[in-house]
This record gives C-alpha cells, sequence and structure tokens, in this order.
C-alpha cells in the first residue's frame, strides 16, 4: 500500500484541553491499520502560541519524534526543551504535554500504542 499524501486524511482539533488546534495528518487511519495495537500514527503541526494540554496516559504510551521547531515538552511534571531529532516517551500511568512557545510551528510524529 502507498499513501500519498494527497490521500492523507487531515483534521484540525484541540488536543486535551490545550490552547489553539494541532494540524493532524492521519498516517494510518487507526486501530484496523495499526491491528489493534494502538490508535494514533500521526504527522502532527502545532502552531506557535498553541499546545496540547497535560493528561496522564492509562492502558497506552504516546511516543514523540520531533522533526522541526522548538518547544516545552512537560514530562511527568517537569519541564524539558524539545529540539528535531528528540524522541519524548510518555508510558502508562505517565503524564505529558507540549507547549509552542516559539516563532515557528512544531512538527512531530506521534505514535500511540496499547500496552497489550
Amino acid at each position: 500500500m502507498v499513501r500519498t499524501k494527497k490521500e492523507q486524511i487531515v483534521d484540525y482539533k484541540c488536543i486535551r484541553g490545550g490552547i489553539g488546534e494541532a494540524e493532524m495528518h492521519l498516517l494510518l487511519n487507526g486501530e484496523g491499520e495499526m491491528y489493534k495495537k494502538g490508535r494514533m500514527f500521526n504527522h502532527m503541526v502545532l502552531a506557535p502560541g498553541n499546545t496540547i494540554g497535560y493528561h496522564s496516559h492509562s492502558g497506552d504510551n504516546e511516543i514523540f519524534y520531533i522533526l522541526k521547531g522548538t518547544g516545552i515538552y512537560t514530562d511527568n511534571g517537569t519541564e524539558v526543551r524539545i529540539r528535531p531529532g528528540d524522541v519524548t516517551v510518555c508510558n502508562d500511568g505517565e503524564s505529558h504535554g507540549l507547549v509552542n512557545d516559539g516563532d515557528e510551528a512544531i512538527e512531530f510524529i506521534a505514535l500511540i500504542l496499547y500496552n497489550e
């Protein structure tokens, strides 16, 4: 299968009570294409000033691979500056959030996998 960029579904959503909306390019379309091993594999774009609200994970984990931009990632209450090439992991029972405090969009790959 090849899904061209033109064929990808793009959605805009306020995530977990954050500020503004994230632009979400669905690389795989949910559980069916992920063989029920996860629920999200997206290319995300977070505009300057926008955030992903601080939230916890239960029964899954979420990984971000930062492609472009910089921001503040909150890792279980600790703020960490993220840059291109960084990888963040929020495991089951942990919490995280992301703030774009820069002047360019943060682009990243987001992957949510189930624990079982």
